[in-house]
């Protein structure tokens, strides 16, 4: 059986394991995890599906290869604010870091917004955790005597900044560097005044 050739194939210097990812991260997009296949992955990379295997023992482990390093970049947010004194000055610190995560990881990041259900289901074991990152980062951003209003901006900041994950769909051109300034700036007004109370 001869294989569909898509014009995508694994690129000098790149693992196959790398190339495997990406080809899957663009396939998902494209036409959502639950309808692709790992024979299409295969494809598109040019390897065998019993190749693909080899680097990844299911689809939903190479869906986790792909979010993986978002969770990560949460979680590691979240522990890391535990240890900073919360000021004005270290809520856009936080906020400015935690978007440049965000940011790196955009383009899969879209995947998680357009095929919510699905990844949720198939990811449900593997990150249990992964809500109370965000809790515990929104906890922090309310402040050290957290009020009602404080809770709001602080949901409301973080929820600016999940915009970076949408980004390539409404402004596929724009650089990393443009869509940190405007998302950073809008989160702190969001929060403008409050952090300096």
């Amino acid at each position: 059986m001869q294989s569909r050739s898509t014009g995508t194939t694994v690129s000098a210097g790149s693992s196959t394991k790398d190339a495997i990812r990406d080809a899957a991260l663009e396939l998902f997009r494209a036409k959502g995890f639950e309808q692709t296949s790992l024979r299409e992955v295969a494809d598109v990379v040019g390897i065998t599906k019993a190749s693909l295997y080899y680097h990844y023992a299911s689809k939903q482990d190479l869906l986790g290869a792909i979010i993986d390093p978002i969770i990560e970049h949460m979680r590691s947010m979240a522990a890391e604010v535990d240890g900073i004194r919360w000021s004005g000055a270290s809520v856009r610190t936080v906020l400015r870091d935690y978007l440049r995560g965000i940011v790196r990881h955009r383009h899969a990041g879209a995947l998680l917004l357009r095929d919510t259900v699905a990844i949720i289901n198939a990811l449900n074991d593997r990150y249990p955790d992964w809500v109370d990152s965000t809790e515990q980062l929104r906890g922090w951003l309310a402040g050290p005597v957290p009020t009602d209003e404080s809770k709001l901006r602080a949901v409301a900041a973080l929820e600016v900044i999940t915009v970076a994950l949408v980004s390539t769909e409404y402004a596929p051109g724009a650089p990393d560097e443009l869509v940190e300034g405007i998302l950073l700036d809008c989160a702190v007004t969001v929060l403008d005044g409050f952090a300096d109370r």
